[in-house]
């Protein structure tokens, strides 16, 4: 995914000359060709990285579209007040592109696992926020970024991921796809938690529970009215995200359900890690599975919830 993204914005920068990338200390696989081709819209500023949003925060002003990518905790936890000041609070055309959603970086430990990400951005006017699913989609994000009005954080995972997306569905920044449709049960997801959603369809069809996916790619503007439409008809909704369990997808839409009133008489629950610090050492997929976020544990928490009260 992270590959998709870069060689997109070497893409976008050969047809526009607003385009600038902005690294920190990372490698330049993929940025081989911009950097040796178009150098002078190509930083490489060091670990260093309140300055990069600034940096990038000027070149805004300036009227350049700059694309900033580095590790996502540090992208989102590091920088937080220039990106609330330097980049929110002026509306800038910044593009913030974090490596390493959720606990992708979990081998080094708690200090690079970005499970409160989603939280923390959503919640700066006018921010755009996008989780897309795999590779493919992320090629077609990326295409709407360059004359997207205002900043966007992207969720970038860490690449290789089963692609679930289609060109038959599409894409638009703040509009939810439905991957499949169910009478009984709605998962919704984001980000690649979209795989997780469709194995757990797929499981809880072999009990005779028809469940559909909705994957929410963007947390922020969020597709309001076809969550709500989609919820209504159904007796369970389940969130399900790579990300913790406050301030997230589900907390989203959690307060959309409520306040539009499509969650009335149904069954809710958050899927995510709890809150807790996840600085357990392993894989992305061991960790997530300890917590829950994988497929027979999401099929069995919809279970549970269809034969309650």
């Amino acid at each position: 995914m992270r590959i998709a993204c870069l060689t997109a914005v070497y893409e976008l920068a050969r047809r526009d000359q607003r385009v600038v990338f902005i690294g920190s200390d990372i490698t330049k696989r993929s940025l081989e060709k911009f950097a040796a081709e178009i150098p002078e819209r190509f930083f490489m500023e060091g670990i260093y990285e309140g300055h990069l949003v600034g940096m990038a925060a000027g070149l805004a002003l300036s009227g350049k579209i700059p694309y900033l990518n580095t590790i996502n905790t540090f992208l989102t936890r590091r920088c937080y007040e220039q990106i609330l000041i330097d980049v929110g609070l002026h509306n800038l055309p910044v593009r913030l592109l974090g490596s390493g959603g959720g606990v992708v970086y979990a081998p080094l430990g708690p200090t690079h696992i970005a499970n409160e990400d989603l939280a923390i951005l959503r919640v700066i006017p006018n921010m755009t926020v996008v989780a897309p699913c795999d590779a493919e989609e992320m090629k077609r994000l990326m295409a709407q970024t360059l004359d997207w009005p205002g900043p966007i954080h992207v969720r970038i995972a860490k690449g290789g991921d089963k692609v679930v997306s289609s060109d038959a569905r599409p894409f638009r920044i703040g509009q939810a796809i439905p991957l499949c449709d169910g009478a009984d049960v709605l998962l919704i997801t984001t980000g690649i938690t979209a795989q997780i959603a469709l194995e757990a369809s797929a499981l809880l069809a072999t009990s005779g529970v028809d469940a559909g996916v909705l994957h929410v790619h963007t947390i922020k503007p969020l597709d309001a009215e076809q969550i709500a439409s989609r919820a209504r008809p159904v007796r369970v909704i389940v969130t399900v995200e790579e990300h913790s369990v406050i301030g997230g997808l589900g907390s989203a839409v959690a307060e959309l359900l409520m306040e539009t009133g499509a969650g009335q008489g149904k069954r809710f629950a958050r899927v995510g890690f709890p809150d807790v610090f996840t600085d357990e050492l392993g894989s992305q997929n061991e960790i997530m599975g300890k917590y829950g976020i994988a497929a027979p544990a999401v099929a069995a928490r919809v279970l549970a919830l269809l034969a309650g009260p």
